[in-house]
């Protein structure tokens, strides 16, 4: 029975040592409390970090933390003080944290760190395929481990693999300036299923695949040469019902069951019944905006003076990092402000800010949050912002108003709350008077409705959201028209190539038996290639034919010592093998002159495209061009000529990169069939890898073998991978000739 894998950096676990002994328990926190229900009711085990290092752990105590781990289903990864110092604290924290948070001064990049990094990802994939079995579904989290993906794929090609990405991802414009951004794009991409929380993060990881790496996207999907890569939002939720019902039970305590707190809280809260509480709670972290807010608290009082007395902010910072230096700064940083503000508007009676620098029990979490009338929370960047949800949880007597920042993921689904610009203190403070005064009656509409769509979309529902996305992708792959070419395949497909009597290749050039470059005119073929077409073509009872959309000067001047037949510009020229080169089709060239010059235009408006003349055709390559860019001016284009052509007998052609106007009835597919009526073939091979090849895939009878080089929606009854493997197949055709 197959099982899920999750990988995380840290386990659920907490383990510690007291007086030499071992001490076990869960971890508090989203992923941990996320996955529970999968991780403790379905077949899976947790990949993890324990939280100790090598040189923390007593020699005669090692074995004792991996059993430990293992009776609650976790499987341990040991890591020593050098490589936490430069994964963990180095890579993670100091390049990818801040870049992907968009703190690029604070950004550092280190090639030891980034070594380490690779290292322990690659110590992690290791213990994953340890434990992997066919069949199972592994789940990779978080921004630690962007390696491991295409770690696992390497060695296991038909995994299925999900990862979650839960900060944001930078735009491309912040992303491209990591000098590492080739390596964790395909690191990421080696899973099925990438997600993240909002569709902004999907979508600047898209763009960036699409710039840096040049992959074909359409939609949410990325093509890769031997899958397809699907690239979803889900938005995390949070354990509703554990934090509605520690509400629930809060209100049901009697007075010597309430912590110390909450008395404090009901003690001011008795003496000042008109004032408000506004809560803030964060990790102490730069990406928060905890400055910020109190300088904007500070801004308030200053230009509202009426409302000193009246309220208060409760400031829970939980400590974070606290060894990184940036974090060191941030900390003094706060405590001079905290200590400013209160110095400045401080009365005999009343203190503006109550700061609490520490991490607080699950019970003082419930206090804070049911007793301030107000949460206000203004990351300057973050991936989600559970706080919010869970403030908006505990309203029980569905009171209460959040002000939240749009740049956290969760503004996305909570407009009800009061979305603020984190960097606009006239805003946050209009906002702060918004909700002090705001009718009950109103914050009972907002927050009801608030409360029913995150009660709907629990973490439970995210995981499971997820999962089914995950397991889809397979079901996807297994239904994907064409066949791969495997060692299976192949072997069948060797033997009646052997056993013919009357052998046909065609072949397409670009993208087939060459990759593409950005200057098409550097594609010549390689020695290797020449070779191997002339062993082909002289093997007997075997027509080889190179049919392909170049010009036939330039066809002809890469194949002239080689007397292979060629076709070139998709049909129009034929070259026999032992003959010049002649029309193959009545076509003519006398609209060119009125369709150049709107083809012109968009190469002016469009850097990086350029105009390729050929004997009776025009194309407009756009592969060089940003690829955003590119394929809407290639729709723009394609329309403006499809009108303009229209009643002319031509047509518009959408290849790999490129728009071709050429004569209509000009295409792979008839060109192929002339071929076939004067011999009789007992073997038919056809291989090409773009939407010009599809004709002759559809043109040629059923029995032919027609293979597409990729995976894309194809016509073509086989497929494979990349032109290695092409040139793979056309060895064994010359071994098996």
């Amino acid at each position: 029975m197959s099982k899920t894998i999750i990988i995380s950096n840290r386990l659920p676990l907490q383990i510690s040592l007291e007086n030499d002994d071992l001490k076990v328990s869960p971890s508090v926190g989203g992923l941990a409390t996320g996955l529970k229900s999968f991780h403790r009711d379905g077949d899976s085990i947790w990949i993890g970090w324990t939280g100790l290092t090598e040189e923390e752990i007593p020699e005669h105590l090692k074995e004792d933390v991996k059993e430990k781990a293992k009776e609650e289903a976790c499987i341990s990864v040991n890591l020593n003080q050098e490589e936490l110092d430069g994964f963990y604290y180095g890579f993670s924290n100091r390049t990818i944290w801040p870049l992907f948070h968009y703190f690029m001064e604070f950004t550092e990049a280190d090639k030891e760190h980034w070594e380490t990094y690779k290292r322990v990802n690659q110590k992690y994939a290791d213990i994953i395929l340890e434990h992997y079995e066919d069949g199972d579904h592994i789940w990779v989290h978080d921004y630690q481990l962007l390696l491991v993906p295409n770690m696992i794929r390497e060695q296991q090609p038909d995994a299925i693999i999900g990862f979650f990405n839960h900060i944001p991802f930078p735009s491309y414009e912040v992303f491209r300036t990591l000098p590492w951004r080739e390596e964790v794009l395909k690191g990421m991409l080696g899973a099925d299923l990438i997600g993240f929380h909002t569709y902004d993060y999907e979508r600047h990881f898209l763009s960036s695949v699409s710039r840096i790496l040049r992959h074909q996207v359409d939609f949410n999907e990325v093509a890769l040469p031997d899958r397809i890569v699907k690239v979803d939002s889900f938005p995390m939720g949070i354990d509703y019902n554990k934090f509605e019902s520690a509400a629930l039970n809060h209100f049901e305590n009697t007075a010597e069951e309430q912590s110390e707190l909450q008395r404090r809280l009901d003690h001011h809260l008795e003496a000042t019944p008109d004032a408000k509480l506004i809560l803030s709670i964060d990790r102490l972290d730069y990406t928060k905006g905890i400055a910020n807010r109190l300088r904007a608290f500070e801004y308030f009082l200053d230009n509202s003076p009426r409302y000193i007395e009246k309220i208060r902010l409760v400031m829970l910072a939980v400590p974070s990092r606290s060894n990184v230096p940036q974090y060191q700064r941030l900390k003094r940083e706060i405590d001079e402000l905290v200590g400013r503000i209160n110095g400045k508007f401080s009365t005999v009676s009343w203190t503006p800010i109550w700061y609490f620098y520490r991490s607080m029990p699950f019970e003082n979490l419930i206090d804070l949050y049911t007793s301030c009338d107000i949460a206000l929370l203004t990351p300057i960047r973050d991936g989600m912002n559970l706080v919010a949800k869970e403030y908006v949880a505990t309203r029980t007597n569905h009171t209460g108003v959040l002000i939240l920042s749009e740049m956290a993921g969760a503004a996305q689904e909570m407009n009800e709350a009061l979305i603020i610009n984190p960097n606009n203190f006239d805003q946050i403070a209009g906002a702060i008077e918004q909700a002090i005064n705001m009718p009950e009656e109103e914050q009972m509409q907002r927050m009801k409705m608030l409360q029913k769509r995150l009660k709907r979309y629990s973490v439970e529902k995210w995981a499971q959201d997820f999962m089914k996305t995950l397991r889809n992708t397979k079901a996807n792959r297994d239904s994907f028209k064409s066949i791969r070419i495997n060692s299976e395949v192949s072997e069948t497909l060797m033997e009646e190539y052997s056993k013919a009597n009357r052998r046909v290749l065609f072949l397409d050039y670009d993208g087939t038996l060459v990759n593409f470059t950005d200057k098409p005119e550097h594609a010549s073929p390689d020695e290797e290639l020449k070779e191997m077409i002339k062993t082909l073509h002289n093997q007997e009872g075997t027509d080889v034919v190179l049919i392909s959309g170049r010009d036939k000067d330039t066809l002809g001047d890469w194949w002239k010592e080689t007397k292979v037949e060629l076709i070139s510009e998709h049909g129009v020229w034929m070259r026999k093998s032992d003959k010049d080169w002649h029309l193959a089709e009545n076509v003519r060239s006398d609209w060119m002159g009125a369709v150049r010059p709107v083809i012109e235009n968009f190469v002016d408006r469009t850097p990086g495209t350029f105009i390729e003349e050929k004997n009776y055709s025009l194309a407009w390559h756009f592969r060089k061009a940003d690829p955003e860019l590119g394929e809407i001016r290639a729709n723009e284009l394609s329309n403006v000529l499809k009108e303009l052509i229209s009643n002319h007998g031509l047509s518009v052609l959408e290849g790999n990169k490129v728009l071709e106007i050429k004569s209509s009835g000009v295409n792979k597919g008839k060109a192929s069939n002339k071929k076939l009526v004067d011999t009789q073939y007992d073997f038919i091979f056809a291989i090409g890898d773009d939407w010009t090849d599809e004709y002759m895939f559809r043109e040629l009878p059923e029995e032919a073998y027609t293979v597409k080089v990729g995976i894309k929606k194809t016509s073509a009854r086989f497929y494979v991978e990349d032109t290695k493997r092409v040139r793979e197949i056309l060895q064994k055709f010359i071994e098996n000739g």
